[in-house]
């Protein structure tokens, strides 16, 4: 059985080799599938993320959903418990500054933070993932931590992995705390899974 290091580091590689051609196409093919969704439609406060290390480009579903009036959201490492992320709001003109990882995220700003259970929606990054709907992430652990909060939460944000289709694996080797994913999109098809 493959170990969760080396499916992390294969995969990485994988969508690391695609060329920029193929990334911007996927990330147009991405638009189109995700737009017409009911899970996309229905909701106004939607949390994403920025790309990063050859992920699908999240910067045309941006723009998309700004066009369409949808308040977006970025996830900031927490700065007060470590491991967690909280999600604050993104617009045009938010500043970005680089993260302990690299990645930009905005000046924290108490003000414009949205609590993780009135998020409508959130798209997540992932490294790899599997016909069950497990996710294979960096391997931080940042949003099964921050997802775990909603375990027992009434009101649950819809959630929908991002990646390629290349980062599909026959199966994702799974730890207890793996939050499964209710769905998956990538440039080609919008798949669903059953309630684990």
């Amino acid at each position: 059985m493959t170990s969760r290091q080396q499916l992390r580091s294969h995969i990485r590689h994988l969508r690391r080799s695609l060329s920029a051609e193929q990334q911007h196409q996927a990330s147009l093919d991405l638009v189109k599938q995700l737009l017409p969704r009911p899970e996309v439609q229905q909701a106004q406060h939607i949390a994403l993320y920025l790309t990063n290390d050859g992920e699908l480009d999240t910067s045309p579903l941006i723009q998309a959903l700004w066009q369409q009036g949808k308040s977006l959201y970025l996830p900031l490492l927490h700065p007060v418990v470590q491991g967690y992320l909280v999600f604050q709001l993104y617009t045009a003109a938010t500043t970005l500054k680089p993260n302990q990882f690299g990645i930009g995220e905005p000046e924290l700003n108490c003000s414009l933070l949205c609590p993780v259970s009135q998020l409508d929606l959130i798209f997540t990054p992932l490294v790899a993932f599997d016909a069950q709907g497990q996710r294979l992430g960096m391997g931080g652990g940042f949003y099964d931590r921050t997802l775990s909060q909603l375990e027992h939460s009434s009101e649950k944000p819809a959630l929908i992995g991002l990646a390629h289709d290349c980062q599909q694996v026959e199966s994702v080797p799974v730890e207890a705390w793996d939050i499964p994913l209710p769905a998956i999109c990538t440039p080609s098809r919008f798949r669903t899974f059953s309630e684990q």
